[in-house]
């Protein structure tokens, strides 16, 4: 009998890479997914879990979007011919609805686009934007408080019971 794949492997979404810097850096105010265009060697290091979005964002140029700043490191065993380049810009298929709300929002608004996260859906890869505002320094002060103050409620409580 064959063995079972796990059903997170089947029907969810498999996590490659997390930027977990957003959430500090900026206060996320819409979602959207999005594919990504990749070469051969980008798909073979992103199953090797080979991939950083710390730094990555989004632009649009020309009714287009465009993934910067992503990090995703070549595996030793590329190809010979194949002359990689870990953080080029990459393309970022999006509806011509989504790009326009996008466009509406990053031009008139000042929202940023900033990369999420990046999974396996369907053995595509997707990427998750976020529509972002830049926290100020006072921001990133009470949210770090309010995570300890949480964080204290909780042995508080764990203790009292």
């Amino acid at each position: 009998m064959a063995a079972k794949k796990s059903k997170t492997a089947k029907d969810g979404n498999r996590p490659i890479a997390e930027n977990r810097k957003a959430f500090h850096e900026f206060f996320i105010e819409d979602r959207m997914e999005a594919g990504i265009s990749l070469q051969g060697w980008e798909v073979k290091a992103l199953r090797a879990g080979r991939a950083n979005l710390t730094e990555s964002y989004a632009v649009l140029k020309d009714g287009e979007a465009w993934l910067l700043g992503a990090h995703i490191a070549p595996l030793m065993s590329a190809s010979t011919h194949v002359n990689p380049d870990p953080i080029r810009t990459r393309k970022l298929l999006l509806h011509r609805k989504e790009l326009d709300r996008l466009i509406g929002a990053v031009e008139q608004k000042g929202y940023t686009l900033v990369a999420l996260s990046m999974y396996w859906q369907r053995g595509r890869a997707k990427v998750q934007l976020g529509l972002a505002k830049g926290k100020k320094q006072h921001d990133k002060r009470a949210a770090s408080k309010d995570r300890d103050w949480q964080r204290q409620r909780e042995r508080i409580l764990k203790h009292s019971v």
